[in-house]
């Protein structure tokens, strides 16, 4: 199986307002699908109709290769939502228990403490939540999403409000699903840091409506390798700076530790910019084009739309 989520025309209204305007798009198995978009574009509600807690007005939703109905849910999928839904009061080891017997899983002790050594709770398994911190939480809430062995996994900011090292444990974890597991990972996410290092494919949603999908490398590819870095030895005069903010098409933007950031406009080459620089009497010692990062396809895919 090639796709583990496909999303083919999705629309919904809630009240008087289309939050989807027929969405699609698809989800490979076994990959970390970025779902990015800002604040009030339709994630939520797309996670939520992939959840069963929606049906969708128009449009069709194939998990795993069966067709979602309105009503459905889906025994194969496992989420971590922007609220933890945990019980304070109960040990981790009770909070598992319960969502075990939820999902009608038999037998579940060796499930939990395999999920709590997997996710580095083995030894917090039976003190209360209450006393967790924040990233400890989200690492039981993880644990709690994969107690009933789903194939897909809905992760709703995963690492918000979480300290770096945190970050860091809860991305090592998502990988290793991935890789090691053969999950499929939906994450839905504003930390483009964090999509940019593991994620390899993406859909941007704005305003109900996808501006892009498809794998993140062939998306940045094709907006053209547009960020330009020279490198010159010697010191930069300020007529030399002044020069090149005056010529607008080179879309300098600045200079660090001898090499100068160009954003160039379409029809302006490498060559154009070097050449103005030897004619001004700068040294240069490398020029090359550097690939478009996701914050600058984000931005420029959001400013193209009239977002930003």
């Amino acid at each position: 199986m090639n796709t583990a989520i496909k999303i083919e025309n999705v629309k919904k209204t809630l009240g008087k307002r289309e939050i989807l305007k027929g969405i699609s798009f698809d989800v490979p198995y076994g990959s970390i699908f970025g779902y990015l978009g800002p604040n009030g574009a339709g994630k939520t509600t797309t996670i939520r109709i992939l959840l069963g807690l929606y049906g969708a007005d128009e449009g069709s939703i194939e998990i795993l290769g069966r067709k979602m109905g309105k009503d459905s849910g889906n025994s194969k999928i496992g989420f971590m939502l922007d609220t933890d839904g945990l019980y304070d009061n109960m040990s981790a080891r009770q909070n598992l228990e319960f969502y075990a017997r939820l999902y009608g899983v038999y037998s579940p002790e060796h499930r939990i403490s395999d999920l709590a050594g997997f996710v580095g709770l083995k030894d917090r398994l039976d003190d209360k939540v209450s006393t967790f911190s924040k990233g400890m939480r989200q690492r039981l809430v993880l644990a709690r999403a994969m107690v009933h062995s789903p194939e897909i996994l809905i992760l709703d900011e995963p690492t918000s409000g979480v300290d770096p090292l945190g970050q860091i444990e809860i991305r090592n974890l998502m990988l290793d699903l991935a890789k090691k597991e053969n999950k499929t990972i939906f994450l839905s996410s504003h930390n483009l840091d964090e999509v940019q290092r593991i994620c390899s494919n993406i859909a941007l949603i704005d305003r109900g409506q996808i501006r892009l999908a498809g794998k993140l490398s062939e998306l940045k590819a094709s907006q053209g390798n547009n960020n330009v870095i020279i490198k010159i030895s010697g010191a930069v005069q300020d007529t030399l700076i002044s020069g090149l903010k005056a010529k607008q098409e080179f879309g300098f933007k600045q200079i660090i530790d001898g090499s100068m950031m160009f954003s160039p406009g379409k029809g302006t080459e490498v060559a154009d910019i070097v050449g103005f620089l030897a004619a001004n009497s700068a040294r240069i010692e490398e020029a090359k084009r550097t690939d478009v990062s996701l914050e600058e396809l984000y931005s420029n895919i959001l400013k193209d739309a009239g977002k930003i």
